[in-house]
C-alpha cells in the first residue's frame, strides 16, 4: 500500500504581481525563496503578459515546487486583479504582496511572522527601503512612521500612519481579510491608498516593527509610456484617478463609522498627494493648470478646514492660489515650496496686513491664506530675510565661461536704495568659488546685476569631482550674510564644455542646465574626462581618504604623469 504524501501548509504566501517584466520578475522570486523563513509560498500572478514572462514564471515554478504560477485570462491594466486572484488560491494564514521590480530583504517574512506570533494583531508592518536605480541612493520610506517597534490599537490612536499606505510593506493575517470581505479595488488606480485606509480602520491593532521588509527600486527619470502610475503625474487622468480614489476612501469612512479621522486623512493628502503635483507645477503649461484646477478644485473644497490650518505657509499659499484660479501666480509660488524663496512682490491693505502677491485677495478665505504677516518679511534677521533671486538670460561668453543675468526680488525692503555687492558661490568638491557681482537698484524693492560664471576656476579636488550643484547667492550686511537658492529659466538649452583646470584637476565635462524639477534652480554638472574618468578618478578619490600629505602629492604626480 502506498503511503499518501503529506502536503506540509505553508506558514506564509507572497504574492509576486508581474505583467511583461520577464527581466526582473527572477530577482523577485529569488529574493522571496531565500527568505530566513521557509515555509513559504509564491503566487506568481501575471496580467497576461505579452512578452517571455509567462516562459520565465514556468521555469520558475518548475524549479522550486514552493513557487506557483496564476496567468490571468485578460489584462486588467492594474495590480488589484492579480492579488486579488492570487488571494483566492493563496494556502497560507498569512498573506504578503511584492511587485515584479522590487525585492524583500532576507529576513522580511521572519521578522514580520515573529510580530504576529508574539501578539494577536490583523497586521504587521515595516520600514521599506526607496532605492534609486539611477544613483543607486537609499532612503527609507516615511522614516518616521517606522522609527520605534509599537503595537497600535487602532487608526484613532496614530491617524498619522495615513502617510504608509503602501500595501506591500505589510504582512496580513487571512482571517481578518476575509472576515471584513476586504479585498483591492479593481477598475482604479492608487489602490493601495483605499485598501490600506480600510485595513487601518477595520483593524482592532497592528504592530509595526523598524526594520526594512520591503526594498522599492524607484526609477524617476523612466521612459514616461513605461512609468509606473505614481510617476505619471504629467497625466490629467493621474490627477482625475487620485482624487477619485480619495473620494471612495471618504465615503468609506463616512459610512463605516470612521469619520473622526477625516481631518487626519484629509492632511495626508494635502501634505502628500497636492504637494507633490503642487512642486511639479512650475514645469506645467497653461493648458494643464487649467484642467488641474478643474479637477482637484471640486474636491479641495470638501476638506477639512483643520487639515489647511496645519500646512506650513507655503503650501497654503500655493493651495489657495489654486482654488482662486491665479494659476500663473501658483506657479510661481511653487517655486518656493522646499526652498525659501520669496514672492516677486506683496500687497497691503488698510489694516497693515501684508499679503501674497500684487493685489489684496478679494474673500476671507483668501486674505487668510494669503497672509504673510507673520512671516515678518520687513522685520526679519537679516540672516533670515527672504528675497528671491532669479536668472533672466544666460548667455556663452569666451571661452568657457558664461553670463549670468540676475534679478532679485526684496518684497520686505529690507535691502537700502542703492548698489549693493553679491557674490555667486559654488563647491565642488569642498572648496567653494566665489564670484562676485553688483546689483543695482531698478525700482524699489526690485535689484539687477550681470555676472560671469568661470567653471574653468572652480577648485576641484585633485582626485576630480563627480556630481552635481547648485550655486547660491550671497547678501551681506555688515557683519551678517544671507544665503539663497538661484532660480533658473526653466527651459533654456543645455549648455556643455569641456574644461581644463590649472589647480591640478583632469579635464571635466561641464554641463549647465536647469534642475528640471523642484524650484528649478541653477544646476551644474561635472564629470571627469577621458583618462581621468577612467582609472585616475576612482584611484585617486580612494587614495586622497587617506590623511598623509605625503599620498597627496604621490596622487598629483601620477595624474600629472597620466597627463
Amino acid at each position: 500500500m502506498t503511503t499518501p504524501t503529506r502536503t506540509i501548509t505553508p506558514d506564509v504566501t507572497v504574492t509576486v504581481i508581474v505583467y511583461n517584466d520577464a527581466g526582473r520578475l527572477p530577482r523577485a522570486v529569488a529574493s522571496v525563496l531565500d527568505q530566513t523563513h521557509g515555509n513559504i509560498e509564491v503566487v506568481i500572478s501575471d496580467d497576461h503578459s505579452t512578452d517571455a514572462t509567462p516562459e520565465v514564471a514556468r521555469r520558475l515554478a518548475a524549479s522550486d515546487p514552493r513557487v506557483r504560477y496564476l496567468r490571468l485570462p485578460e489584462n486588467s491594466g492594474g495590480c488589484s486583479a492579480p492579488r486579488n486572484r492570487a488571494l483566492d488560491i493563496a494556502r497560507a494564514p498569512y498573506l504578503m504582496f511584492l511587485d515584479s521590480d522590487d525585492e524583500l530583504p532576507r529576513d522580511s517574512v521572519e521578522l514580520l511572522l515573529a510580530a504576529h506570533r508574539e501578539r494577536e494583531i490583523d497586521f504587521a508592518m515595516g520600514a521599506v527601503e526607496r532605492i534609486r536605480v539611477d544613483t543607486g541612493r537609499t532612503s527609507t520610506w516615511m522614516p518616521h512612521l517606522v522609527a520605534e517597534r509599537r503595537t497600535v490599537d487602532g487608526i484613532d490612536a496614530e491617524p498619522g500612519l495615513f502617510f504608509e499606505h503602501l500595501s506591500t510593506s505589510k504582512m496580513y493575517k487571512r482571517e481578518f481579510l476575509d472576515r471584513n470581505e476586504l479585498r483591492f479595488p479593481e477598475g482604479i488606480h492608487y489602490e493601495d491608498q483605499l485598501f490600506s485606509a480600510q485595513a487601518y480602520c477595520l483593524a482592532k491593532s497592528f504592530t509595526v516593527v523598524p526594520e526594512p521588509v520591503y526594498r522599492w527600486y524607484i526609477a524617476p527619470f523612466v521612459a514616461a509610456d513605461d512609468a509606473s502610475i505614481s510617476n505619471q503625474r504629467h497625466k490629467l487622468s493621474n490627477v482625475r484617478d487620485r482624487v477619485h480614489v480619495q473620494e471612495l476612501i471618504d465615503e468609506f469612512l463616512a459610512t463605516g463609522g470612521h469619520a473622526g479621522v477625516r481631518e487626519d486623512k484629509d492632511y495626508k493628502f494635502l501634505k502628500h498627494d497636492f504637494r507633490m503635483y503642487a512642486g511639479d507645477l512650475p514645469f506645467r503649461d497653461d493648458a494643464w493648470l487649467a484642467g488641474f484646477a478643474e479637477i482637484v478644485n471640486p474636491y479641495l473644497e470638501t476638506l477639512s478646514p483643520g487639515a489647511y490650518a496645519r500646512l506650513p505657509r507655503p503650501e497654503r499659499v500655493v493651495l489657495r492660489l489654486v482654488r482662486d484660479g491665479r494659476l500663473a501666480d501658483a506657479r510661481l509660488a511653487a517655486r518656493g515650496l522646499g526652498h525659501v524663496v520669496a514672492p516677486r512682490e506683496t500687497a497691503t491693505d488698510a489694516s497693515g496686513a501684508v499679503y501674497w502677491g500684487s493685489v489684496v485677495p478679494e474673500s476671507d478665505e483668501a486674505r487668510t491664506e494669503l497672509d504673510l504677516s507673520d512671516q515678518e518679511l520687513y522685520a526679519r534677521p537679516f540672516p533670515g530675510a527672504q528675497f528671491r533671486h532669479e536668472i533672466t538670460a544666460i548667455e556663452r561668453g569666451p571661452g568657457t565661461t558664461v553670463d549670468l543675468s540676475v534679478r532679485t526680488y526684496d518684497p520686505g525692503l529690507r535691502l537700502a536704495v542703492g548698489p549693493h555687492v553679491a557674490s555667486l558661490v559654488v563647491a565642488p568638491g569642498r572648496r567653494r568659488m566665489t564670484t562676485r557681482l553688483r546689483l543695482d537698484p531698478v525700482r524699489p524693492g526690485v535689484f539687477e546685476g550681470r555676472v560671469r560664471l568661470d567653471p574653468a576656476a572652480a577648485p576641484l579636488p585633485v582626485h576630480g569631482f563627480d556630481g552635481v550643484r547648485h550655486p547660491v547667492l550671497q547678501l551681506q550686511e555688515r557683519s551678517l550674510r544671507n544665503t539663497a537658492v538661484l532660480l533658473a529659466p526653466l527651459d533654456f538649452p543645455t549648455l556643455t564644455a569641456r574644461v581644463g583646470y590649472h589647480s591640478g584637476a583632469a579635464p571635466h565635462q561641464v554641463t549647465l542646465e536647469p534642475e528640471g524639477r523642484g524650484a528649478g534652480r541653477l544646476q551644474i554638472r561635472w564629470q571627469p574626462a577621458g583618462l581621468t574618468a577612467r582609472v585616475t578618478h576612482p584611484v585617486a578619490r580612494r587614495l586622497v581618504t587617506v590623511s598623509d600629505g605625503r599620498v597627496r602629492n604621490a596622487v598629483r604626480l601620477v595624474k600629472s604623469a597620466l597627463r
